[in-house]
């Protein structure tokens, strides 16, 4: 996932270890050399990006030029992050792919409504992860436009 041979950081925020771990994996299987950092809820993915505590160095903790979001996770849930982010002048043009297991239409539109640029649902399979971050990889970093001075 490089853009004009830009390194882009992708920061993953998902409560569950083994989906972290399973994501890693599948960026490894496509050779993504990516920096990939991982937060576990919403409270410490706004604290990331805010560069907040243990995330005050900014050579450690580079503001990403992608956002993959679990939206049901602990502490603070995804759609309360997302909200923060998209109205925060700062962080807004973070591109956000949700990466969840729900299906639920709410949630979809819901998302939608508070600025979320894709909505994507857990694929069941390790094969399947792979693919999925094969194509988001294509399209996000090969196709679309990034604003500027992100990741």
């Amino acid at each position: 996932m490089k853009t004009e041979g830009k390194m882009i950081t992708i920061l993953l925020a998902d409560d569950d270890p083994d989906d972290r771990k399973l994501t890693q994996d599948a960026f490894a299987e496509n050779r993504l050399v990516n920096v990939l950092h991982c937060v576990e809820d919403g409270e410490e993915l706004l604290e990331y990006l805010r560069r907040q505590g243990r995330y005050s160095d900014q050579k450690n903790s580079p503001l990403p030029g992608l956002i993959l979001l679990d939206l049901n996770m602990p502490r603070k849930d995804g759609r309360e992050a997302l909200k923060e982010i998209k109205a925060d002048p700062e962080l807004r043009r973070i591109p956000i792919v949700v990466l969840t297991t729900s299906k639920a239409e709410e949630d979809i539109l819901r998302t939608y409504d508070l600025g979320v640029n894709s909505y994507v649902t857990k694929p069941v399979t390790f094969k399947s992860l792979v693919e999925l971050i094969k194509v988001l990889g294509r399209y996000w970093f090969e196709v679309v436009e990034l604003p500027p001075g992100e990741g």
